[in-house]
């Protein structure tokens, strides 16, 4: 089952990845309404969720909702990807994962989705065709 579960996630990662890649960095301010994120936010806050949701959904720690400082950049927020992905991707692997883990990491893996799919129509208000998805 593990095996299955990190290609899920790397599947997920190059998808995101590619996402994040496919706004060019002076776009990265774009919002398609003054009411939502800007693409940079975005991007920072799949980052964060997928920290957030990986100490508190499948370490099963207790750690608050307080997001950090939101990246200056399309490189540092790629970067900051990465670095959650990585986390969790190690996580994953060398956790004994419960089904509560488990079912934490498919709740992350949900919340991934739901923000990557905003991004995917960032692009596309931005006139930016989003990258081929691959299951």
């Amino acid at each position: 089952m593990k095996e299955q579960l990190l290609a899920t996630l790397e599947n997920s990662r190059n998808y995101t990845l590619q996402v994040a890649e496919a706004m060019p960095d002076q776009s990265y301010q774009f919002r398609p309404t003054d009411t939502v994120w800007n693409f940079r936010e975005l991007m920072h806050h799949i980052a964060y969720g997928i920290q957030w949701w990986e100490e508190n959904q499948i370490k099963g720690n207790q750690v608050p909702w307080d997001p950090t400082e939101v990246k200056a950049n399309k490189k540092q927020a790629v970067a900051y990807l990465n670095q959650a992905f990585d986390s969790l991707r190690n996580t994953v692997d060398r956790q004994k994962l419960t089904d509560e883990a488990v079912k934490g990491f498919h709740a992350t893996l949900d919340h991934i989705t739901h923000h990557r799919g905003q991004a995917v129509t960032y692009l596309r208000c931005s006139g930016i065709t989003p990258p081929e998805y691959v299951y």
